[in-house]
């Protein structure tokens, strides 16, 4: 039965980025398959698109994932774009037909996650409550308070040098629009964004943050975005103070929360022994892709 690709009109927009998306449907009119296509366009990052793939069950092996590729891959070039990334997980159909397609694998992904109920509040209270001489612990919802920001936005440095494996990433350039952004469109699609940081007493500046993304209903998983240190306030144990304190106030003012979810990079050893230490288990392994344009 024949396939037919459909360039669609995607609504979704973004300062940092744009989207193409295709539709597979067959003679039927009946979707068979998807692809988006994320084109990043801050500096650092415009050489970068981001895919994403999905094809019915029912109609794999019949080309249909690889037709929606090819026209994902001509948008990408004739767009400039180096390189193009996405992930599979481990073991699935998609693992397999990404290194059929020229993918090569550039980082492995370990996903964890924190049933809520079984957080050992004691271990959380002892390591909240450890002294961390010259710091201390602030938290704010959805945007970084005025009096923060500019040293929030500094902070957002610590992940320049996060674990990211062969990936032709680029690089993140954050200023204060950008980080209201974020916050934005968390707020904008209903979830609540929980910021905990580590102020240094020395001047006043955020040396440290972790964010976790809540359902806006309260209910379900939460999930761990960014989590980073800056490299002058490393090895005092803010980044396991800061996570630890973050999940006390998830379980307090979230009773009906199931769980938090994380996902680090097997060469990330230091964020590994933090969510180890907090409990967290292993839930699937997942692989990043590159194809190289």
């Amino acid at each position: 039965m024949p396939v037919r690709i459909t360039a669609l009109i995607d609504p979704d927009t973004d300062p940092s980025h744009r989207r193409l998306a295709w539709l597979a449907s067959d003679a039927d009119d009946a979707p068979v398959g998807s692809a988006f296509l994320r084109l990043f366009t801050a500096a650092g990052q415009d050489h970068l698109a981001e895919l994403q793939l999905n094809v019915h069950p029912a109609e794999r092996r019949r080309h249909t994932g690889s037709r929606l590729l090819d026209a994902v891959v001509a948008a990408a070039r004739e767009d400039g774009r180096r390189c193009v990334i996405t992930q599979a997980t481990a073991g699935s159909p998609g693992e397999r037909f990404l290194s059929a397609r020229g993918f090569r694998k550039v980082l492995t992904l370990t996903y964890t996650r924190l049933p809520l109920s079984d957080a050992d509040i004691a271990t959380l209270v002892k390591i909240i409550e450890q002294p961390h001489p010259g710091y201390r612990l602030a938290s704010w919802d959805g945007a970084v308070p005025d009096e923060l920001a500019e040293t929030f936005v500094v902070s957002r440095h610590a992940m320049d040098d996060m674990p990211m494996g062969s990936i032709d990433f680029g690089t993140v350039t954050w200023d204060l629009e950008r980080v209201r952004a974020a916050a934005s469109a968390v707020e904008k699609r209903g979830d609540r964004l929980h910021t905990v940081v580590a102020i240094s007493e020395t001047d006043g500046a955020v040396a440290g943050f972790t964010e976790l993304v809540v359902p806006g209903d309260g209910k379900g998983d939460a999930q761990h975005y960014g989590t980073g240190v800056l490299p002058e306030h490393r090895g005092h144990g803010l980044g396991l103070w800061m996570k630890a304190a973050s999940i006390r106030q998830a379980r307090e003012r979230y009773p009906q929360l199931g769980g938090l979810l994380t996902d680090t990079a097997d060469d990330n050893p230091y964020m590994q022994r933090i969510n180890d230490s907090l409990g967290y288990t292993p839930t699937h392994t997942a692989y990043e892709y590159q194809l190289d344009l």
